[in-house]
């Protein structure tokens, strides 16, 4: 049997193999945030395809955070009953199923105009080259109030019966927007030196903690390295990975923070088209990997399954952590562990992501232009 389908375990968390499913927005909650039935199906498809861990996607903790009309919440008591079905919909089949706690900071900003609100953020950057959004500087008792957020959602997860918590502290989202130098430009308690900056996030894990108790798992998904050079270095973020180890989070992802020029300075990259551009956070993995003692997951244009045999073998990180080629082929992972596998038909083209940004729920839009294009061409 290969390494990749050995029991494994996340706090007090039994999964089935080193699989997950990383957190993929999807774009099919109702118009109050909750559970649909496209979703369940979904996570059924996941969670019979094998995959041992799935992250949900971005779930709302605080209503300045959300970032979409179909984003689903937990801000609320009413998401409750929805999520419970999510839950049962991945453990009926063999699943672990973590809810992925969410703030958008400034990237909140159009879905937070159109509620006629504002969007925040550490600080106001002017002339950001990066960014061209409105948004304003959080306030002291907005921080403290977001922070409780963070807290109360994570009850409202294990009250749903999810295994695990993620906290989302990654691409150009709140927390990574404080751990960054480059938009977090406080001089108070809460930025300056790299400790201040990761204040934010330490108080996160603090009163989720303090409200689920030392037995609940809680991951962190973090951003090592801003995707321009003027941002957070690796140098500081690894040690921010180190941190939150330290601190008590069970596990931790590996991904980019801030997001730099489409797509070559972000977290989902293109042209994925062999070995050399398989994996392209595995190097900041290994290095955190050597350095802390819980479990880290790989993301990041993953597709061989010899090379992810290998990262495991060479204690480059714990688990693998794949997203796009799951929209895909959600079977991917039972296809594999049979022996039916073989390379991932996705091509990294982005066109869900594209879709995503329409309001089109998730879905592979690439092999919806070719069926397109085939019934076109039939029809003449």
């Amino acid at each position: 049997m290969s390494i990749l389908f050995e029991t494994m375990k996340i706090g007090r968390l039994r999964l089935r193999n080193r699989f997950v499913r990383s957190a993929t927005y999807d774009g099919c909650a109702d118009k109050y945030g909750h559970v649909t039935e496209k979703q369940i199906h979904l996570f059924e498809e996941l969670a019979r395809g094998g995959v041992g861990l799935i992250v949900s996607g971005i779930a709302s903790v605080h209503p300045s955070g959300r970032i979409s009309a179909f984003q689903n919440i937990v801000s609320d008591d009413s998401a409750i009953p929805g999520l419970k079905k999510l839950v049962h919909a991945a453990n009926a089949h063999g699943a672990g199923i973590a809810l992925q706690l969410f703030h958008g900071g400034r990237e909140s900003a159009v879905y937070q105009k159109h509620r006629k609100s504002e969007a925040v953020a550490p600080s106001v950057v002017a002339n950001d080259p990066y960014c061209d959004l409105e948004y304003r500087t959080m306030m002291e008792d907005k921080i403290i109030e977001v922070i409780g957020a963070f807290g109360d959602a994570a009850v409202r997860a294990r009250e749903a019966g999810f295994d695990a918590v993620q906290v989302h502290g990654a691409h150009a989202y709140l927390p990574s927007l404080f751990l960054s130098p480059f938009t977090n430009l406080r001089t108070d308690a809460w930025g300056g030196s790299p400790e201040k900056r990761l204040r934010f996030l330490h108080e996160i894990y603090k009163d989720i903690r303090t409200k689920v108790g030392d037995d609940y798992p809680v991951m962190i998904k973090i951003g090592v390295a801003d995707g321009f050079p003027e941002g957070l270095q690796f140098s500081e973020g690894k040690t921010a990975a180190v941190r939150c180890a330290e601190w008590g989070f069970d596990a931790i992802e590996i991904s980019q923070g801030l997001r730099g020029k489409r797509y070559s300075q972000t977290e989902f990259r293109t042209k994925i088209k062999g070995p050399d551009q398989e994996g392209y956070f595995r190097p900041w993995c290994r290095q955190i990997k050597e350095a802390v003692k819980v479990p880290v997951m790989v993301v990041g244009g993953l597709r061989s399954f010899g090379m992810m045999e290998e990262v495991i073998r060479n204690r480059d990180a714990d688990y693998i952590s794949l997203c796009r080629p799951l929209i895909r082929e959600p079977d991917m992972i039972g296809r594999w562990e049979k022996g039916e596998g073989g390379t991932p038909s996705c091509v990294s083209c982005n066109l869900c992501f594209e879709a995503l940004l329409k309001g089109i729920s998730l879905h592979c839009a690439y092999e919806s232009s070719i069926s397109l294009r085939r019934s076109r061409s039939d029809s003449i």
